[in-house]
């Protein structure tokens, strides 16, 4: 009965255990995060290319950029550290969640091509990692023959097969490149075609060239173009005269002038001195910007070596646009177009009414652009306006008679030699200025232009001393190469500049003397 009686109440406890509610236990929560989350790392920059030894930098975002962390890490594909290459550093670029990484490479003999990640430190022992991204190390551009480093660019030709450029009328096929001094090329092996070009600069030792682009190219930023002149200058002590005038000349009102950059020139792999750069006279709309059908470009060239020329009042013309060479273009009607064009404004400067505003020369010349080509030309003491040479005029279509572009600038400027030692106008009396200058008016617009002018023109001598500093290694070599002085035997025995027998350095200070001298002059004669 006691076993009956035990077993009756265990069946009881049982049955109340297993009805009976469980009471609500709380469980405990699991942490979720606060504050901003790392969820990608986005590469911007793939590949990276550095040269051996060098560095290159690595730009990359983070989804949330409101998260903050203070340790990257790099590393391969294979989870170890890149041996070829290293994180240099990071840094915030300025833009929330944007940054740059520095990468540097540890190799300096050879290229590589690695696949790395970025990891950004979430914890105290977790990262998250980038996608990968490839890091490439360019093995440096090997030095092209002729290669010199003076701080200027290297302007490299070759002629196909090596051949001489013997020639003024026959063009070489070339290639042409540009070189900066760190070797990396901007123009890289153009085809071109390249001549000899100048009269008496021909017949030099340093040759002038022209070459020619088989394609309009952009050469040191200037207006895309065919046509370019690598001027010798090799009278020319200081190597600046013609850079220097091209400053004057673009202070001035003058519509065009020439754009122009010193550099080396290596000519079939050789060294063959310093050159200056420059765009060509040409009918353009980046040059001389007149009608291509019905403008003209004239040149006043007492060389008279040209294909259609004449002479008026004793000043030798020259058409060099339309194309003198080209009888569908400077047609028999064109030619006698500007012939009667020239007589008409020769005979009206000196003709008896020719101060008359309205009727005089004034009607028919750019009076605006004939001063500021004379102040140039004075400034520099440059006589070629009288001789005249290199002298160029243009007339767009229905317009009037424009004087410019400046040209040519390396013979007798910044020189009292060619005056006989006089301090004197130079070009009082030069072409038609002999005419021009008996007009009080034209007088006096020319002397109040030139005090416009003034504050411009005294900035020439510190503009000499930027182009001395610039100058001096590549002049070093040049004169190594070159003696200017060997120009007395083009000229009767007599030098022509006056400092070819000096140093570099005494040229320069000669003729920042002689430019401060002659202003004065100008300023206090005029």
């Amino acid at each position: 009965m006691k076993r009956f009686l035990a077993y009756v109440a265990a069946l009881v406890l049982a049955f109340a255990c297993a009805k009976a509610p469980v009471p609500d236990i709380p469980q405990e929560e699991k942490p979720q995060p606060q504050g901003p989350q790392l969820r990608s790392i986005a590469i911007l920059d793939d590949p990276i290319v550095m040269e051996p030894g060098g560095s290159a930098s690595l730009r990359f975002t983070v989804e949330d950029p409101d998260y903050k962390f203070e340790k990257v890490q790099l590393k391969g594909t294979d989870g170890n550290p890149p041996t070829l290459f290293h994180l240099d550093s990071f840094q915030a670029d300025g833009t929330p969640g944007s940054y740059v990484a520095v990468l540097r490479s540890d190799v300096s003999d050879r290229g590589f091509a690695v696949s790395a990640k970025i990891y950004i430190q979430t914890g105290e022992d977790s990262f998250f990692g980038s996608k990968s991204f490839m890091v490439k190390g360019e093995d440096p551009p090997q030095p092209r023959p002729g290669m010199v480093h003076t701080g200027l660019p290297v302007v490299f030709v070759d002629t196909q097969g090596g051949a001489a450029i013997t020639s003024k009328e026959q063009y070489v096929s070339a290639k042409f490149s540009i070189c900066n001094q760190n070797a990396v090329e901007s123009i890289t092996d153009v085809d071109c075609s390249i001549r000899g070009r100048g009269n008496t600069t021909w017949e030099w030792p340093k040759k002038p060239y022209l070459v020619k682009l088989e394609e309009k190219a952009s050469v040191f930023g200037f207006p895309e173009h065919k046509r370019w002149v690598l001027l010798a200058n090799f009278m020319d002590r200081t190597m600046m005269r013609n850079m220097v005038a091209m400053k004057v000349s673009s202070m001035t009102r003058l519509a065009w002038t020439p754009r122009s950059q010193t550099v080396e020139l290596v000519l079939n792999g050789k060294h063959v001195g310093n050159y200056l750069l420059i765009e060509q006279v040409r009918v353009d709309g980046d040059r001389v910007n007149i009608d291509k059908k019905d403008g003209y470009l004239l040149e006043l060239d007492f060389h008279y070596d040209n294909t259609f020329q004449w002479k008026d009042h004793n000043i030798p013309f020259a058409v060099k646009h339309p194309d003198p060479d080209e009888p569908t273009e400077l047609t028999q009607e064109k030619k006698t177009y500007i012939k009667n064009y020239i007589a008409e404004v020769s005979n009206v400067i000196y003709g008896s009414n020719f101060k008359d505003p309205v009727n005089g020369y004034a009607k028919y010349l750019d009076v605006d652009s004939f001063i500021d080509y004379w102040i140039v030309f004075e400034v520099m003491t440059n006589h070629e306006l009288g001789n005249p040479g290199s002298v160029f005029m243009h007339k767009d279509k229905n317009g009037k008679l424009t004087a410019g572009p400046c040209w040519d600038f390396d013979w007798g400027v910044l020189t009292f030699d060619t005056t006989g030692g006089d301090r004197r106008l130079i070009n009082r009396h030069a072409i038609w200025y002999d005419r021009l200058f008996q007009d009080p008016a034209f007088l006096q617009k020319t002397r109040d232009r030139i005090r416009e002018l003034l504050p411009q023109l005294q900035t020439i001598p510190d503009y000499i001393d930027e182009c001395e500093a610039l100058l001096t290694e590549s002049a070093k070599l040049n004169f190594k190469m070159w003696n200017p002085a060997e120009d007395a035997s083009m000229n009767g025995g007599q030098i022509i500049n006056g400092d070819e027998r000096m140093t570099f350095h005494e040229a320069v200070a000669l003729i920042k003397k002689n430019y401060n001298i002659h202003l004065q002059f100008v300023l206090d004669n005029l």
